[in-house]
């Protein structure tokens, strides 16, 4: 059976039980601050094991896509090692919200494992709980165990400890005991020799667990204890590439029709056959599970960066760039060219692959060009490192710096200092990596207390596209403390004024004010598994009083501002530079907004001049709001309103238009383009190949914009004694300027000719080597000039020159060529250890260097000590 009619196959089996199929998730969150990633099927269900939402039907199940390479659930180091962990995988799940058990969960798996997918049921084995003896005594899962009677003998119903048989969603909230299904694949042979059942969770690579069922039941507080949940869930995980795995008879997951053609389309690219050899199986299957991580997080919307999500999805594609690197012999880029394939396998499941396509090639092509740009630099750093080692050990510092600073690896720094001969000091590195675990841990850190209920009221009201304040009673409330805020309270309120964080736009800010006119200051508000959370720093006196919340106007008013000029522009853009254009991500404040946008070459001055027209006719046209709120999606598209990729829709949507500008928004907008008052692009530029990126301004800030630039123009006209014609002035001030430079160039080049003869006289023999080492009163070029005008008419020649200039220090260092052949003297070695007297560093070729550095007081040390390299 082929992957694509396994998983159909499940979704409709599912559906035939009474069960709504849901579309997967966007693997990357945007309103969890617990998680970057969706790592488990239940992520996008939280609100409703939490008792936060309802869903439409309580029976659902989808295919989600799911990413586990950091915190908790992180597989990443183990990926192509073995055949069956991977970084993105495929969660196919049923799920029952208060509605069905356990009978109907085992009762169904069953049926679907071996009636209609008729695995054999000889090679199946289930696990339950055993209970546990810690504080939480709980007892074995007897009733699992009872039901599992009725469709397996009892030798295959295992027993299995709290690790691996209570599964729980963090360090709070729902959990339960869980059933896995287990399967053994192995030959008959093997069978033989050790029964499936003493291999089960011992990590096999044929004796693996399929599915999971939880039983959600309990909820873990704060404090570590358990409470009856007020309602019994159902949430099963089944993993696709597993199941592929079992289905197709095949002895791993790369195995299959889901990875083959990639496998194969690698060998073609790489000239490597795969099975051969295993270092190269290894980096094979690490690409091939890599770019399907990297393509589907650049579709749902996050692009590789520095920090966050985007370094993780960073570290991804580099950790393929490196085996490639390492083990496949490609020094260019090659790991885009497998979209096509990936796109052409996956898109009829997932068609964000297929539509974004383009977009994934060419951000994975620019961050595979500059990784390799790193890996060569990482290589002359390296080279460095072991010039300047005593030894045959280097310092496990030096090789954290290579990662940490420059993005080394540390395996490939291993691995090429042995081939040189060279170790490490690996204790040391990671005792280094250990400290910057710690400090990423401790700034991290957030400690949430259990909540507080005041008001059973599971219903939470959003009023603030209406009104500003309203006067609301605090249902509940807890304390979180962090290292970077320390203790705040999050409050809860029956309604709410207050927008919370999303889709780009800031939360809003306020106050509490009860009848005592007490005022507690709301400093953010944020939506966390759809519960909108009011961020204080103190809780009120009077906590179950009536309170008037408000929400700060003005803060209000610039971000609806910034907010309806990110659509106005959305449109401008695409009128300006074609229908290609799509939003990538924005960022609404009431300062400014930014606007990341697909496009594939600079915005010119010329097109950002007629978007900032274009936006700015739509505000002076005083185009009105409509609004629509829970619109069907299908009515909404068909409408013609936009909908980004990596946002989560539901069946209702709310639709926000100017004129001929309609988008799916949840944010606040003005009540008029006019409102708005102006608008000014400040910046433009690259965030990834094909992105682009805009900053711009409105409102009060645009005014703020043209007065700062207004004084600024005056004081620039003063200075230029006030000049009829500023602009002509100051052209004449540089050309001017220009012939003053060119000037006293030729006088310094003359100079350096000049002195050429006196240092001549100068050199003094050491050791058979013509050697001065002093310091001139001449720029960087004329020292230049100065020492290949020495070397030229002199043979074996050593000279070490310095200069200052502007409060900075300057060493330059030529060494004969004939030296560098046959001493092995080494300008740059030169001018690296004595630019640590002039706090400063540089490099250059074996016969030429230079090193810049902000100590002048230290040249007289660097000119001493020269003269130790040739004695």
């Amino acid at each position: 059976m082929k992957s694509q009619d396994i998983r159909s196959t499940f979704l409709s089996f599912f559906e035939n039980k009474k069960h709504s199929i849901v579309q997967s998730a966007p693997m990357v969150l945007k309103d969890d601050p617990t998680l970057m990633f969706v790592n488990a099927g239940m992520v996008p269900f939280k609100e409703y094991f939490l008792g936060n939402g309802e869903p439409k039907n309580t029976r659902l199940t989808d295919s989600q896509k799911c990413l586990r390479v950091s915190g908790k659930h992180n597989d990443l180091e183990e990926v192509g090692y073995d055949t069956y962990h991977h970084t993105l995988f495929e969660m196919l799940g049923n799920w029952s919200f208060g509605d069905y058990f356990k009978k109907e969960a085992i009762a169904w798996a069953w049926e679907l494992l071996t009636e209609v997918y008729k695995i054999d049921k000889d090679i199946l084995y289930v696990t339950v709980f055993e209970g546990s003896e810690d504080d939480d005594k709980l007892g074995m899962d007897m009733e699992a165990y009872d039901i599992w009677k009725q469709y397996i003998s009892e030798d295959r119903i295992l027993k299995g400890n709290k690790k691996d048989n209570f599964w729980e969603m963090g360090d709070q909230g729902p959990c339960g005991p869980c059933s896995e299904i287990h399967v053994d694949i192995r030959t008959p042979e093997e069978k033989a020799k050790v029964d499936g059942k003493d291999l089960v969770n011992l990590d096999h690579p044929q004796v693996v667990e399929i599915w999971n069922l939880v039983f959600m039941e309990f909820n873990r507080k704060a404090n570590g204890s358990l409470e009856n949940l007020p309602n019994k869930h159902i949430d099963t995980g089944m993993g696709f590439e597993r199941l592929c795995m079992v289905m197709q008879d095949v002895k791993s997951n790369y195995d299959t029709d889901v990875f083959t053609p990639i496998i194969r389309e690698i060998e073609t690219i790489t000239d490597k056959e795969y099975n051969k050899d295993e270092k190269i199986d290894i980096a094979i299957r690490v690409i091939s599970d890599h770019v399907r991580a990297v393509a589907f997080s650049i579709a749902d919307g996050q692009l590789p960066s520095n920090t966050g999500a985007g370094y993780v999805i960073r570290r991804i594609l580099r950790r393929a760039v490196r085996y490639g690197f390492t083990f496949l012999d490609k020094k260019e880029p090659f790991i885009y060219r497998l979209v096509e394939v990936l796109s052409s396998r996956m898109g009829e499941a997932f068609p964000e692959l297929k539509l974004q396509k383009q977009l994934i090639e060419n951000v994975i092509k620019e961050e595979e060009t500059s990784f390799l740009r790193t890996l060569d630099q990482g290589l002359l750093l390296l080279d460095r490192i072991v010039e300047t080692t005593k030894g045959k050990e280097v310092l496990g510092a030096k090789v954290f710096e290579l990662k940490d600073t420059y993005g080394f690896p540390e395996d490939l720094t291993d691995l090429i200092l042995r081939e040189k001969g060279y170790t490490y000091n690996v204790s040391e590195f990671n005792a280094e990596l250990e400290k910057q675990k710690s400090r990423g841990r401790e700034s991290s850190a957030l400690k949430s207390d259990d909540w507080t209920t005041l008001i059973d009221d599971a219903e939470q009201e959003f009023i603030g596209y209406d009104a500003l304040e309203a006067n609301v009673k605090i249902t509940r409330y807890r304390k979180v403390t962090s290292k970077k805020d320390g203790e705040m309270y999050q409050l809860v309120f029956s309604l709410t004024p207050f927008y919370a964080e999303g889709g780009g736009q800031v939360g809003d800010k306020g106050y509490l004010e009860d009848e005592h006119g007490d005022v507690v200051y709301i400093l953010d508000t944020k939506r966390e598994n759809n519960v909108i959370i009011h961020f204080a720093k103190n809780l009120p006196k009077h906590i179950n009083e009536t309170f008037k919340a408000v929400v700060d106007t003005k803060q209000r008013y610039r971000t609806e501002c910034n907010h309806t000029a990110t659509h106005l522009l959305h449109q401008g853009l695409r009128e300006v530079l074609g229908t290609h254009v799509e939003q990538k991500g924005s960022a609404v404040h009431s300062k400014y907004l930014r606007f990341d946008f697909s496009h594939f070459s600079k915005v010119t001055a010329e097109q950002l001049q007629e978007v900032e027209n274009f936006v700015n006719r739509r505000i002076e046209g005083k185009l009105p709001l409509e609004e629509n709120r829970n619109v069907p999606m299908d009515k909404a598209i068909a409408d013609g309103a936009m909908a980004l990729f990596g946002e989560k829709y539901g069946d209702t949507v709310r639709t926000i238009r100017y004129g001929q500008s309609i988008e799916l928004c949840g944010g606040t907008h003005v009540k008029n383009t006019s409102d708005i008052w102006h608008f000014k692009i400040t910046s433009e530029g690259a965030v990834a190949s094909g992105i682009r990126r805009i900053e711009a301004i409105t409102s009060d800030a645009v005014k703020d914009y043209y007065t700062a630039n207004s004084k600024v123009f005056s004081e620039m006209k003063s200075l230029l004694n006030n000049a009829k014609d500023p602009k002509d002035a100051l052209v004449k001030i540089q050309n001017e300027n220009t012939d003053l430079k060119k000037q006293i160039e030729g006088l310094l080049r003359d100079k350096a000719k000049n002195i050429v003869g006196d240092l001549k006289n100068e050199l003094t023999e050491i050791n058979g080597i013509q050697f001065l080492a002093k310091k001139l009163d001449l720029d960087a070029g004329g020292i230049k000039d100065v020492c290949f005008d020495l070397g030229q008419n002199q043979n074996n020649v050593f000279l070490l020159f310095a200069t200052e200039q502007n409060g900075k220090a300057l060493l330059s260092c030529y060494i004969s060529k004939e030296l560098v052949a046959d001493k092995g003297l080494n300008a740059g070695t030169v001018v690296r250890e004595l630019g640590k007297h002039i706090q400063g560093g540089g490099g250059g070729q074996p016969f030429f260097a230079t090193a810049g550095g902000k100590n002048p007081a230290g040249i007289e040390k660097a000119l001493s000590e020269a003269k130790g390299y040739i004695e």
